[in-house]
């Protein structure tokens, strides 16, 4: 199956800093997997790579659950590389990437298959109970929060179904090394091995315990 050129349209243009090939692979793995069960994000922003994973919920008949407290990652902050000061809220001097979510969602016509849940991921996945065909961990990308995406959600990724992430760079010239260690971690667990990539983004498939 091939994504639909609005919502494709749609995804090239929504706010992100996902490649469009990488996007696509993101959209094929949930095409792959999502017929299992619901797919879930963790890292929302502006809802880009939502729009990839909406389209393959759509075709699949599932579902995707995106988490994010919306107040922007370290590295979208005022004063860094990445920093967008037309997300800032004004009345609270504060990142806010939940009115750009919502209108890129409605523009391409996915609010039916994509479900925001706005709060901290950890504490978010404390109440998680629903096992999930895919998971792509793309929020902050730092130690601590990237570690926390995993051991907090990884554990809920149904034998055969996906582990995706983002941002990987084995070559630390390329960009931070967290996200790195964290799928070698992955890897180094026996519960999960690779089937795929594309650029930065990284598929792999559980098969068994050991999370």
């Amino acid at each position: 199956m091939t994504m639909p050129p609005d919502l494709r349209y749609a995804a090239e243009h929504a706010k992100g800093f996902m490649p469009s090939g990488e996007g696509l692979a993101l959209f094929h793995a949930a095409l792959k997997y999502g017929g299992q069960g619901p797919i879930c994000e963790i890292g929302t922003y502006c809802g880009k790579s939502a729009i990839y994973l909406g389209a393959a919920a759509r075709q699949t008949g599932s579902v995707v659950i995106t988490v994010d407290h919306h107040r922007g990652s370290e590295e979208i902050q005022p004063g860094w590389a990445h920093h967008d000061p037309t997300l800032v809220d004004p009345r609270f001097g504060k990142m806010d990437s939940l009115p750009a979510f919502r209108t890129a969602i409605a523009a391409a016509g996915l609010e039916d298959e994509v479900i925001a849940v706005v709060g901290q991921s950890g504490r978010v996945a404390g109440l998680w109970n629903t096992p999930l065909a895919l998971l792509f961990i793309d929020g902050g990308h730092s130690e601590e929060p990237v570690t926390a995406d995993y051991e907090g959600w990884a554990p809920h990724v149904m034998e055969g179904g996906a582990l995706v992430f983002h941002d990987i760079y084995p070559d630390p010239s390329g960009g931070g090394q967290a996200p790195y260690r964290v799928y070698l971690r992955a890897l180094s667990s026996g519960a999960f091995k690779e089937v795929g990539g594309e650029g930065s983004l990284r598929v792999l498939e559980r098969v068994g315990p050991g999370i």
